[in-house]
């Protein structure tokens, strides 16, 4: 029974473990941030369809006309790849992380302007104190050269776009279950970043052996591993433990960035860092909270 109570948890650990490996292999690929993006969703596509092709022989079929929320998930997916990969070209892992796992606040402000939700005086305060922390991390950052601001607004920018994902996610999974709506979101994303590629003209082919095993480890750890592991545990813990704890993966790129590519953040960033930590963590509660209690919105 232990075991059983234990594992959820040791679930999520890899899951964020995975994730938060994804600023190291965009580093590691000596190729266009988007083009290591695109990589990721394929690889991510094939690795999932055996579970794609058992949840249609074993569920029903998908109806058609909730078919647009996966599809338009995964466009939204590829712009933020897009941006988030390219903005590690112009800042630090850690920064890039950080700055993607803003999207709380635009999850918030969003479902406040499009489902009419309230939102409370605490979300307000999380707000303060994440744009704040932001502020410092950015700031800091375009002081020392202004292309490192770019890269700190290139992955704000990608937090927009995350944030859309988990708002037409938020309705689409009502009608479609994890698996089957991840996999079509693959395959949209893996076609959005193909025409991205295409008209940025980044070549997908000519790479060493070296960045092919990046390209298949990020599609393997940070994709397949990652997702799958969230999805598993979203299915055995509360999203209100999850959701929290997931807010961590900056903090853990941030350690992983020291050793593995010699990222040192200063300490207006660490201050900076935590602030918008602390504020995010307030905005996701507040917004969970408002969610338990019009669970319709």
């Amino acid at each position: 029974m232990t075991h059983n109570r234990l594992l959820p948890y040791i679930v999520l650990s890899i899951g964020i473990i995975a994730l938060s490996l994804s600023a190291m292999f965009v580093r590691w690929a000596d190729a266009p941030g988007p083009v290591t993006g695109f990589y990721r969703v394929l690889i991510g596509t094939l690795l999932l369809m055996p579970f794609y092709l058992t949840q249609q022989n074993r569920l029903p079929a998908i109806d058609k006309k909730y078919l647009y929320f996966p599809l338009l998930g995964g466009l939204f997916t590829a712009f933020d790849f897009a941006f988030w990969n390219s903005s590690l070209k112009f800042t630090t892992a850690a920064n890039a992380t950080l700055l993607g796992n803003t999207a709380p606040l635009w999850v918030a402000l969003g479902a406040a302007i499009i489902f009419h939700e309230k939102l409370k005086g605490t979300f307000w305060t999380g707000l303060i104190l994440a744009l704040t922390g932001a502020a410092l991390v950015m700031g800091s950052d375009f002081l020392i050269h202004p292309t490192l601001g770019l890269g700190d607004l290139m992955a704000s920018t990608a937090a927009i776009f995350y944030a859309s994902y988990q708002l037409v996610t938020q309705r689409g999974r009502i009608h479609i279950d994890p698996f089957r709506y991840t996999w079509l979101v693959c395959v949209s994303a893996s076609l959005g970043m193909l025409v991205i590629n295409l008209a940025l003209g980044n070549s997908l082919t000519g790479y060493t052996t070296q960045t092919w095993m990046v390209f298949f480890a990020t599609g393997l750890v940070s994709q397949t591993i990652g997702y799958l592991a969230i999805s598993y545990a979203l299915g055995h813990l509360p999203a209100s433990v999850v959701a929290p704890t997931l807010i961590g993966q900056p903090i853990l790129t941030a350690a992983l960035a020291i050793p593995l590519l010699g990222e040192i953040p200063t300490t207006i960033q660490w201050i900076g860092g935590g602030t918008a930590l602390a504020g995010i963590y307030i905005v996701n509660q507040s917004h969970r909270q408002n969610q338990q209690k019009t669970p319709n919105a």
